[in-house]
């Protein structure tokens, strides 16, 4: 998959009714998860690699948290300094910009519906996904703020107001409520959660479990 394409492999199946022997990877994300931005730097590649193809599942972990009565790592400050070293090595290893930002946590809640938005407009939203994934984690930006949003939207090549205004649907809304409350159900207790099937492998650090399953397990 490249995230440069307008439709993803998935969208595009859909949208032709072709039938391709693929396998698709489901990637349950949210923006303010430091190690999610690390394993989307590689997933795309992964997948393409892999003759996978790649399906973004909005997921707000705030809701999950509150479900799951999980506590984030930078409550326990031992751990959550290990955690930043460990950030940096990864990050070092991928060859990728990593800065902490200054709004951390934020409210991903405005990017995930425009990611949600933008799949149901019949697009792929990998591009805008990637955009603010680094617009956070690697340029410090406030994605909390519509401003910024539309800023990515339309380095994207999205139609901005159509996408914000969607955003403010109870259709969008739900969708990204539903997205978590599947993720949920599915056994989903963080992020970056992926699905190949009922396969689930969870976390920046299980990219390569991820692709050997692939490849042990071709369509």
């Amino acid at each position: 998959m490249v995230s440069g394409t307008r439709y993803s492999p998935f969208a595009h199946e859909l949208l032709s009714g072709q039938n391709y022997a693929m396998n698709t990877v489901e990637f349950f994300y949210d923006f303010s998860s430091p190690w999610t931005y690390l394993a989307q730097t590689q997933i795309e590649a992964l997948c393409q690699r892999n003759n996978a193809r790649l399906r973004y599942r909005p997921l707000f972990l705030g809701g999950l948290f509150k479900t799951t009565g999980h506590t984030p790592t930078m409550s326990n400050p031992l751990k959550w300094k290990y955690s930043l070293a460990d950030m940096e090595d990864w990050a070092s290893h991928y060859g990728v910009p990593l800065k902490m930002p200054s709004r951390f946590p934020i409210n991903t809640l405005g990017a995930l519906r425009a990611s949600a938005a933008i799949e149901k407009a019949g697009h792929d939203p990998a591009r805008f996904i990637g955009a603010v994934f680094r617009a956070y984690w690697a340029e410090d930006a406030d994605i909390s703020n519509p401003d910024v949003l539309a800023s990515l939207l339309e380095k994207s090549g999205e139609d901005t107001e159509a996408i914000l205004a969607a955003t403010q649907t109870e259709e969008i809304k739900s969708a990204v409520k539903e997205s978590t409350d599947e993720a949920h159900r599915r056994g989903v207790f963080g992020a970056p959660s992926f699905f190949v099937g009922d396969k689930m492998f969870w976390g920046n650090d299980r990219l390569q479990f991820l692709e050997n399953w692939l490849k042990r397990h071709p369509a």
